[in-house]
């Protein structure tokens, strides 16, 4: 049997900057230690820190409440009136925002400012696209995830539209909701940027590859992780027989017969160490 890991499983640039800030910052233990958000979407990474006294501030309403200290700011990003609260309550801000969002604040912020209407390819609910639509102007601003809301989308005002994405958004599905607003002929001035990031994409293509030619497709990552639950939809699409797991403990095996090759790849939030258990219960079972 052929265990294969993808190569790009695990921590990208942005999310490791994140953690070792958090870890850093536990370890020195002047004063207390918070996180905006979890600072990662991988429930084993937040447990550990909470295991070292770092706290995870949930909305801007906690701030009033906590004893100060250092907040670090998740690599997600938030809206800029987060930055303010902390600062006005005297909290020392430590900011891990991944560059390749804080480069997207840069776009959306020009792109705004010179009568754009911005179209945001991603997931209204996500961090990421809070704080990417917290640097528009809000009367001009759209997130569009599927394809029924692409083609129902109307600018709002003028006929200048600015489309960015999501950084962990699915490229293929990226590629077809703008084909869709390119179609809308009444739109004269339309700017395509691709800012899912490089790491997001390569991760998304090995993974599409690997799962074609596993008989089995294990994706590692937490629930909440939007790069994790594309994987696992990209994986799902060429092997029939996809796993999405957190842990090695979530795996069950037992049924599993005839298999020749296996393909594991992890979300950017996903530690070495427990896709190295995961790696290593495979062994074992299979």
């Amino acid at each position: 049997m052929n265990i294969t890991t993808a190569k790009s499983a695990g921590f990208c640039f942005g999310v490791r900057k994140a953690v070792n800030k958090v870890y850093e910052q536990a370890d020195i233990k002047k004063e207390t230690v918070y996180t905006y958000g979890p600072i990662i979407h991988n429930e084993e990474v937040v447990k550990d820190l909470a295991e070292k006294g770092v706290q995870v501030i949930h909305s801007i309403e906690d701030i009033s409440q906590l004893e100060k200290g250092t907040v670090i700011i998740r690599s997600h990003g938030v809206p800029r009136k987060v930055y303010d609260r902390l600062a006005q309550a005297g909290f020392t801000i430590e900011d891990a925002t991944c560059p390749f969002i804080q480069k997207i604040y840069q776009i959306v912020e020009e792109f705004s400012g010179n009568g754009y209407e911005i179209v945001i390819i991603g997931s209204s609910t996500h961090p990421e696209v809070e704080g990417i639509r917290d640097r528009c102007d809000p009367a001009r601003t759209a997130v569009i995830a599927t394809a029924e809301e692409a083609a129902a989308y109307r600018p709002k005002s003028g006929d200048k539209v600015c489309v960015v994405a999501q950084t962990t958004f699915n490229y293929k599905k990226f590629q077809e909701l703008v084909e869709i607003i390119q179609k809308k002929g009444y739109i004269n001035d339309i700017r395509v940027l691709n800012t899912i990031c490089n790491a997001t994409e390569e991760r998304q293509n090995e993974a599409a590859s690997l799962a074609k030619t596993s008989d089995i497709m294990i994706v590692i990552g937490g629930r909440s992780s939007s790069n994790t639950q594309k994987l696992y939809e990209i994986c799902k699409e060429e092997c029939d027989n996809t796993y999405y797991i957190q842990t090695a403990a979530d795996l069950d095996l037992a049924q599993a017969v005839h298999i020749d090759n296996v393909g594991i790849t992890a979300g950017a939030s996903t530690p070495k160490k427990i896709i190295e258990e995961v790696q290593e219960y495979v062994r074992t079972k299979l």
